[in-house]
C-alpha cells in the first residue's frame, strides 16, 4: 500500500546537525574552539578526516562509500528486500544489518547524496477527497556485498549478482524516467528515498524505517530508506525476484553492505562549505 499517513520527508540539514554534534562529542574529534583556530590553516579542498564511524557502519570519505556491517540471513526464496534491520524481515531479505536506517541515511548525506521520498499518495485538496500518486525519487546509490573469497581476499560483488527473476513471473520492471532498465536483469542502483519522519505528539519525531526495518526494498512499502524506481507490489503472487545463491556466502556469514552514491559532492571553498556539504542549496531537496 502506498504511504498515506501524515509524514514529513527528511530535512538534510537536520542530519547534518546530528552529525556535527556527533563530531563534536566523539572520541578523536577536535573541540569546536580548536576547529575555529585551526580552520584557516587546513585545506578546504580535503575532508578533515578520512573516515567517520556510527554504530554498525563506517563512512569512507576517500573511497566515497558507506560500509555497513551485515549478516547473510537467507539463501533461498522470494525477496521483498535486499537489506533489512536485524530482527525485522530476515525471511524476505538477503542481509540483515545492525545499523539504524537513520544512521545510514546520515552517512549517505555526509557523502553528498540528497534524499528524495518513497512512493506515496498526497491529498490535493483540504478535504482530502482527491489524491495524487507521487513516485519515488532520490539520488542514485549503487549497492554491493563485500566479503572474503576462498583465497582470503576481500572481493566486492554487485547485489544484482545474488538476485534472479523468479520462475513463472514475467512482469515488466517499472523504469523511472531517464533510467531505462533491462527487464530481464535485476538492477544494482537504488534511489535514496530517505523514508519519512512521523510526528509523534509532543515527543520526538520517529524515523519510520527504524521501526519497519526497510533498508533496501524491492517491494514498495512507502517508508523504505533505499528503493527501486517505480512502484512494486508486495503480495506473494506479484513478487518477481528471488535469491541466486550461487556465489552467496552461507547463512550467518558476516559481510559488508557497501553503499556508493553516484553523485559527486560539490567543491568546497570554505569552512562553511565543509559543514554544509550534504545540503544541495540549488535543489533544496528534503
Amino acid at each position: 500500500m502506498v504511504f498515506r499517513r501524515r509524514t514529513r520527508t527528511l530535512n538534510a540539514a537536520f542530519f547534518v546537525l546530528v552529525v556535527t554534534a556527533l563530531l563534536d562529542v566523539s572520541g578523536g574529534a577536535e573541540p569546536a574552539a580548536d576547529l575555529k583556530k585551526t580552520a584557516p590553516e587546513k585545506s578546504a579542498a580535503k575532508p578533515s578526516r578520512k573516515t567517520f564511524k556510527l554504530p554498525g557502519l563506517v563512512v569512507d570519505f576517500q573511497k566515497r562509500c558507506v560500509d555497513v556491517e551485515a549478516t547473510i540471513c537467507l539463501d533461498q526464496g522470494m525477496l521483498e528486500l535486499i537489506a533489512c534491520t536485524k530482527g525485522s524481515k530476515e525471511h524476505e531479505s538477503i542481509v540483515a544489518v545492525e545499523a539504524r536506517p537513520m544512521h545510514i541515511h546520515t552517512a549517505l548525506l555526509l557523502l553528498g547524496a540528497n534524499n528524495g521520498n518513497p512512493a506515496m499518495s498526497k491529498p490535493v485538496d483540504e478535504q482530502k477527497t482527491r489524491w495524487v500518486h507521487v513516485p519515488p525519487r532520490g539520488d542514485p546509490v549503487d549497492a554491493y556485498l563485500a566479503f572474503k573469497n576462498s583465497d582470503g581476499k576481500t572481493v566486492e560483488h554487485a547485489v544484482s549478482d545474488f538476485v534472479t527473476r523468479s520462475d513463472g513471473q514475467a512482469g515488466d520492471f517499472p523504469a523511472a524516467e531517464d533510467h531505462a532498465e533491462d527487464d530481464t536483469e535485476f538492477p544494482n542502483t537504488f534511489l535514496f528515498a530517505g523514508s519519512h519522519l512521523l510526528d509523534h505528539g509532543s515527543g520526538p519525531r520517529r524515523y519510520l524505517a527504524d521501526e519497519s526495518g526497510h533498508v533496501i526494498s524491492i517491494a514498495t512499502f512507502g517508508d523504505e530508506l533505499l528503493c527501486l524506481p517505480g512502484v512494486h507490489a508486495k503480495s506473494n503472487d506479484a513478487l518477481m525476484w528471488q535469491i541466486d545463491a550461487t556465489r552467496l556466502p552461507k547463512v550467518g556469514s558476516k559481510v559488508t553492505l557497501r553503499l556508493r552514491p553516484q553523485k559527486k559532492p560539490a567543491a568546497r571553498t570554505d569552512r562553511a562549505g565543509v559543514r554544509g556539504k550534504a545540503v544541495d542549496t540549488e535543489t533544496n531537496q528534503t
